[in-house]
C-alpha cells in the first residue's frame, strides 16, 4: 500500500496493490498495521455499503459533531465515484480547502478522511458503490452537513448531479450559518 499525504492535515490518498490472474485479482482495502506506522491510528467500528444504480447520484457533504466526529476511509468496489474531504475545522490552516479524488475498482484508490472533515461523492457510472469504514457508529442527531455547491469550498464537480437527497441539496452555505 502506499499512502499519501493531501493538503489536509489527516486526510490521505491510498493506493492498495491490485494483482491479479486469470481468476481475478485479491486485494487489501485496509492494513491497520501499514495505516498505524503512516501515524494513522483508525480504530473501524462500523463498515458501511453504498450503492448507486446511475451516474450522477450526489450524497453529501456529511460530517459529524461532538462526541460522534469520525474518520472515513472510503474506497468504490464497483464502477467509479469523485469522492470529496472538505476541510471543515474552523481552526486548520486548510479551514475550507477540499480535497478530491477519483475512486475506482480499477485504480484501487481509497480517499482516508479524518475528524471534523466533511465527506461526500459523486457516481462517475451507473451502479457506482462505495465501501466506508468508520470509527463512530452513525448518529443522526449529530449530524451536521454542507451544502455541496457552497462557493466557501469552490468545489470542482467532474459532473453535474442527476439524483441528490432533499436533504444533502437543502443543507445551508458557511456564509449563512
Amino acid at each position: 500500500m502506499n499512502i499519501n499525504k493531501t493538503i489536509i492535515e489527516g486526510a490521505y490518498i491510498i493506493e492498495r496493490a491490485i494483482g491479479g490472474d486469470e481468476r481475478g485479482y485479491f486485494s487489501r482495502v485496509a492494513d491497520i498495521a501499514e495505516l498505524k506506522n503512516a501515524g494513522i491510528n483508525a480504530d473501524f467500528v462500523q463498515y458501511n455499503l453504498s450503492r448507486n444504480t446511475v451516474k450522477g447520484v450526489l450524497r453529501g457533504l456529511h460530517s459529524q459533531v461532538a462526541g460522534f466526529a469520525e474518520d472515513k476511509l472510503i474506497t468504490c468496489t464497483n464502477g467509479e465515484i469523485y469522492d470529496v474531504c472538505v476541510d471543515v475545522r474552523k481552526d486548520s490552516l486548510t479551514y475550507g480547502k477540499y480535497v478530491g479524488q477519483i475512486l475506482s475498482e480499477q485504480n484501487g484508490k481509497s480517499l482516508y478522511i479524518p475528524k471534523g472533515c466533511a465527506h461526500g461523492y459523486i457516481t462517475l457510472t451507473d451502479n457506482a458503490q462505495a465501501l466506508y469504514f468508520s470509527t463512530q457508529v452513525y448518529a443522526p442527531n449529530v449530524e451536521v452537513g454542507y451544502n455541496w455547491k457552497d462557493p466557501m469550498f469552490s468545489i470542482d464537480w467532474p459532473i453535474e448531479p442527476t439524483i441528490i437527497s432533499k436533504k444533502d441539496d437543502s443543507w445551508t452555505f458557511v456564509s449563512e450559518r
